[in-house]
């Protein structure tokens, strides 16, 4: 069997449509058709190089997805034949399969692929990747699931341990920053407080739940928070991957006990300078994986969020397009 995937061959180029062929699966794996894919700027970041050096190309890319089980190897138990399914790069239980190399329909070329890809009209999947996808989310919003919800919904509730009547100030309102938006929101905070550069996204980080917008290229940012919230806020969420912003976000909470959780990726060598006195007034800096969500027990959670309106991603969703664009 064939497939069609989008091809990582030389980082700082335009990805390449190939053919593959489709190896046999291992113990473990799983094959999926995939139906639709989040496009995650750390994905971009790795694409233009901004990641270090690549010894792994050529290869596919893509972490978070929906699609339907066509094919189980020998041991799954966690899904079947026929099922929709989440496709997040996130570990849950079952088998953890280490990646897949396919190779080129034509040249006979190797093409690596890690435990999940997604830019490709097929995978093979490590069961543990493989979420059952509750049947009354749209599979547009179950994208979002792989990934941004997860981490940025998962961010502010999980690693932040956001208490109801507590504020929240985002720093970035792309797709994750938007979700930790939403999160705050849903998770009871009294302000929640959404800085960027770009008018638009502000205007949209207001229908995602934000009480006040701050636009950070006209304003002084630290300034309108502390005047909003005397001392600072309780946590701050930096999803911008700047190493400025990410000191900025530790800048903006209270002393004792205000936490700044860094969900952003910042480009391969980039470094962090914080003032120590920061940590001696009892800030906190915290980074996360993933939001430390576990895929069994939170993506059901945010699934019934999404299926309920509590949280409501139509503001932030573009036009789809198709894999050859």
């Amino acid at each position: 069997m064939k497939t069609t995937a989008a091809v990582l061959v030389e980082t700082g180029r335009p990805l390449e449509l190939l053919d593959l062929e489709l190896p046999a699966l291992k113990p473990g794996q799983v094959l999926v058709e995939v139906h639709s894919t989040g496009v995650c700027h750390t994905q971009v970041l790795e694409a233009r190089g901004h990641r270090g050096a690549d010894p792994y190309l050529p290869h596919c890319l893509g972490h978070e997805g929906v699609g339907t089980v066509l094919e189980v190897g020998v041991g799954i138990t966690k899904v079947k034949i026929g099922e929709p399914v989440i496709l997040s790069w996130i570990k849950g239980t079952g088998c953890d399969v280490p990646g897949t190399v396919y190779h080129e329909a034509t040249t006979g070329r190797a093409v690596n692929a890690g435990g999940i890809t997604t830019f490709m009209r097929h995978a093979i999947v490590s069961e543990n990747r493989l979420t059952p996808m509750p049947s009354d989310v749209p599979v547009r919003e179950a994208t979002w699931l792989g990934c941004a919800v997860p981490t940025g919904v998962g961010a502010v509730l999980n690693t932040a341990d956001l208490q109801a009547g507590q504020s929240v100030a985002v720093f970035g309102c792309g797709g994750v920053g938007l979700c930790a938006i939403a999160g705050a929101a849903v998770g009871g905070a009294s302000h929640v407080i959404a800085v960027d550069l770009i008018d638009d996204k502000l205007d949209i980080a207001q229908k995602m739940g934000a009480t006040h917008q701050i636009n950070a290229s006209t304003q002084n940012v630290i300034e309108l928070i502390h005047a909003l919230i005397k001392g600072g806020v309780d946590i701050a969420i930096e999803a911008t991957g700047q190493p400025t912003v990410m000191r900025q976000a530790l800048d903006a909470v209270r002393p004792r006990g205000g936490r700044a959780v860094i969900i952003g990726n910042a480009r391969h060598g980039s470094e962090v300078a914080v003032d120590p006195a920061q940590f001696n007034q009892g800030k906190q800096l915290r980074g996360t994986w993933g939001g430390v969500s576990v895929p069994d027990r939170d993506y059901p959670r945010y699934a019934d969020l999404l299926a309920g309106g509590a949280i409501d991603l139509s503001p932030l969703m573009a036009a789809p397009f198709a894999l050859e664009q």
